[in-house]
């Protein structure tokens, strides 16, 4: 039986450059998804299996700034909002910080990939497994259980790496870290090892490699052994491709989620689009009665 992960890396570096202008003062993670910044849903998802600390790999001090401020508590508006009568608002700011949960900070200085940024937290998560986010990927399940819930069930009886995974066709698997040596059962998927963004010709499945990831600490002990991949970087998929070489179980969930991608501009008003419509019935219908009048 593994452990259970306390602890979830955030990597939250970078200039967010397929986002500007908004991210020219604003981190991408503030930006906002329905009616909630981005990072705040991966902030929720951990709240949902007792995460008891996040760490958030920054890339320079306005960044980080940015995440403690809002990351702490804020007194003089709570008690604005108090004297207002403004009681929703007031239960909405409180939720953004989880009870209990702390808030830890690691620097990236230098762009090295993401498997050097989870790295930069090897000494604040110690000898604990952990979770990583990318939170760009935003994955919301309306009516069951939360995604890091549905990983954390097959962790509790599998161990060694476990990852969330989506099915593509063949030709987009260049985009993707590819499952290689995949075995299907139901929404498992037992694989020998993963290939980061294979060459058509060499794709090994259409199981794709998204996170979030629920690894154990031992993925700390190998980063530093990974060469940088085709990208020029230190990636997280090398490492645990070769933790799978040595023997480490790699298993992929089909989760039952669905997936909003936050990663541009356009995707983002997309994700929005998409996220309020399902989750609003009264803009469905303005949308309809805009569309109607519209493009007649």
């Amino acid at each position: 039986m593994s452990t259970r992960p306390e602890v979830c890396i955030l990597p939250v570096a970078g200039l967010s450059t397929r986002n500007l202008p908004a991210t020219k003062a604003l981190h991408k993670g503030f930006l906002t998804l329905h009616n909630l910044p981005i990072i705040q849903y991966a902030v929720n998802a951990c709240k949902e299996i007792g995460i008891k600390e996040i760490v958030f790999i920054y890339s320079d001090q306005s960044c980080k700034h940015l995440f403690e401020t809002y990351f702490s508590p804020y007194p003089w508006l709570e008690n604005h909002l108090k004297e207002k009568n403004k009681f929703d608002l007031l239960k909405a700011v409180q939720e953004v910080i989880p009870e209990g949960m702390k808030f830890s900070f690691a620097e990236q200085s230098e762009p090295k990939g993401n498997g050097h940024a989870i790295l930069m937290a090897k000494d604040i998560v110690g000898k604990r497994d952990f979770i990583v986010m990318w939170p760009d990927d935003v994955y919301v399940n309306l009516k069951g259980e939360g995604i890091l819930k549905q990983l954390l069930n097959v962790y509790e009886k599998e161990g060694g790496m476990v990852e969330n995974i989506m099915e593509f066709p063949r030709e987009q698997m260049v985009r993707y870290g590819a499952l290689i040596g995949a075995v299907r059962d139901g929404r498992i998927v037992r694989a020998k090892g993963k290939i980061e963004k294979p060459a058509l010709e060499d794709v090994p499945s259409n199981y794709a490699s998204m996170g979030p990831y629920i690894l154990p600490n031992a993925i700390m002990d190998i980063l530093p052994e990974v060469e940088k991949g085709t990208n020029g970087e230190i990636n997280l998929a090398d490492a645990m491709g070769l933790a799978a070489e040595r023997g480490m179980k790699l298993t992929g969930v089909l989760c039952d989620a669905m997936r909003f991608d936050c990663g541009t501009n356009k995707d983002l008003e997309k994700a929005n689009l998409k996220l309020s419509l399902m989750m609003d019935p009264d803009l469905r219908a303005y949308c309809k009665e805009l569309l109607d009048t519209m493009f007649v």
